[in-house]
């Protein structure tokens, strides 16, 4: 089992497994409340890029579904008539230094799969850098009129006009403590302070009870779609594969059980591989064998495109936020980040 297998285990099974770390997680709180009051009394500066800037993060490590959603984020934006840009860090990307725009024709180990994921979905413009704030600016010059920030909740030096946090509704906050001996980046507190939480359903129904106060709620359902092809792009409906055999399913992503799940929901009975969320796929060494039919995500397919066989195909992922949670969640962000779009409140 890899360390990261490990640490779900730990961070959402039961509490007393963590007692070991609770002494770092401790030192972990002060950490964070001394860099927050550093930031408060001015010694570490923000600034604002000079257009609305809509944050999508978590409070917990990976798994929530934080990207689909920043890509639904900018889509509902796209369709009121603005120009989103989406800035990211680039996790895993070998690219290093200034900002840098995300083309189609970039390679996912240069730029991070994420990066490349949301050129797909068609922002106006991907910038990726570690300075959040030097990111959004890049985005700006290229005539991005909002920018949304695939995560970067904690990253304070860039000042945001809309907090939204998505949650695992299955998973909740795990065992409630901050790293390491948790999945908390962040007291659960911090949950309060945004404007909207977004609670992401899988495959279930399930719901964690959260034991916080004060933003707006709504519900956004990750539902697996049709199994497109890397090499041919035909589109197949998932359950053509329930009756094939030797299918293997492959998930680099934070919680990539739900990505099995969603699978076995559909009929399917597949080899499983589980790997590290970004974990790389590359030419000859592989985790499935040569001819094999395979299942991924897209993520993972924006990594092997370029090599990919015909057996191999990618699965969509949806996002559906119902009609009046659309026009909540849709109406408070152009609210808070003072744009004008008409029909704010369609889906």
């Amino acid at each position: 089992m890899s360390l990261d297998a490990r640490l779900q285990r730990l961070w959402y099974g039961p509490e007393w497994r963590s007692v070991p770390l609770w002494p770092l997680a401790m030192v972990f709180r002060v950490v964070l409340a001394v860099r927050s009051a550093m930031f408060r009394l001015g010694v570490f500066r923000t600034a604002h890029p000079g257009v609305p800037v809509v944050v999508v993060g978590n409070v917990t490590v990976g798994g929530t579904g934080k990207t689909p959603v920043a890509a639904w984020v900018a889509q509902q934006l796209k369709r009121r008539g603005h120009r989103a840009g989406v800035v990211l860090r680039g996790y895993g990307a070998r690219h290093r230094g200034a900002p840098r725009v995300v083309q189609l024709s970039d390679n996912a180990a240069d730029v991070g799969d994420e990066a490349l994921v949301h050129v797909r979905h068609g922002a106006h413009v991907v910038v990726i850098g570690a300075d959040r704030l030097a990111a959004a600016r890049l985005a700006r010059e290229q005539g991005a009129d909002v920018i949304v920030s695939d995560d970067g909740l904690q990253h304070l030096r860039l000042e945001r006009d809309v907090e939204l946090v998505v949650v695992d509704a299955a998973r909740g906050l795990g065992n409630g403590w901050l790293l390491p001996a948790g999945p908390l980046r962040e007291p659960a507190s911090r949950v309060e302070s945004v404007h909207a939480l977004i609670r992401t359903q899988r495959n279930s129904s399930d719901e964690v009870p959260l034991a916080v106060q004060g933003p707006l709620r709504v519900t956004a359902r990750l539902v697996l779609g049709d199994a497109v092809n890397l090499s041919t792009g035909e589109r197949r409906v998932l359950s053509a594969f329930a009756t094939q055999r030797d299918v293997h399913a492959v998930a680099g992503i934070g919680h990539p059980e739900a990505f099995f799940a969603g699978l076995a929901g559909a009929g399917l009975v597949a080899t499983l591989h589980a790997l590290p969320d970004h974990a790389g796929l590359e030419h000859g060494h592989l985790p499935f064998p040569a001819g094999a039919t395979v299942l991924m995500t897209e993520k993972d397919a924006v990594k092997c495109a370029h090599f990919a066989e015909p057996g191999w195909w990618w699965v969509e992922l949806r996002v559906e936020v119902d009609r009046n949670d659309t026009a909540l969640l849709v109406g408070c962000v152009l609210e808070r980040a003072g744009l004008v779009g008409a029909g704010a409140g369609l889906g």
